[in-house]
């Protein structure tokens, strides 16, 4: 199979059509912080302990998560949806995940949900993913969320912020 070349034109009738930056916030389980918790590490490597990320950067954890979404990085903001779904660390080398994961928003604005899936290397600044769809005022939408770190404490919180374009292209 051989590669081909798409000329830049075919790009061009592309329009952003949406836009918007939502934020969210994870607090992972570490075996003493029940209560505040929105994640929790579901599968390690073999002999390793699901309230500690393994060594090797993290390498073979799966962590599932129901967390918060807000307007702005704060945490204590009014919620306008949750964030649904998991991630894996895929790489031994550095912190990379790979995720899959929906945002359901509830606010007065938007109703419905949006998809998401690709992989997040932690340490790049910026990073992009795919938007795979969605249900409700996203039916079948599609575009990409630019994922930021907005903040973290050690290895079981962090927040980010995702700025999401939907394109409409044909």
């Amino acid at each position: 199979m051989r590669k081909q070349e798409i000329p830049l034109s075919c790009f061009s009738s592309c329009l952003l059509y949406l836009h918007l930056v939502l934020y969210f916030h994870e607090t992972v389980y570490n075996g003493t912080n029940a209560a505040d918790a929105t994640s929790a590490i579901v599968a390690a490597p073999q002999g390793a302990n699901l309230t500690i990320l393994a060594p090797q950067n993290y390498f073979g954890n799966i962590v599932i998560f129901n967390d918060l979404i807000t307007l702005d990085n704060n945490i204590h903001s009014k919620p306008v949806g949750r964030t649904q779904g998991f991630y894996l660390y895929d790489t031994k080398d550095t912190i990379t995940a790979w995720f899959g994961f929906s945002f359901i928003l509830n606010s007065t604005d938007y109703q419905g949900s949006i998809n998401f899936i690709g992989p997040n290397p932690v340490f790049v600044k910026t990073r992009d993913i795919s938007v795979v769809g969605g249900s409700g005022d996203f039916f079948m939408h599609r575009g990409v969320a630019t994922l930021r770190t907005d903040g973290f404490e050690g290895k079981y919180f962090f927040g980010l912020r995702v700025d999401i374009k939907f394109y409409e292209c044909w």
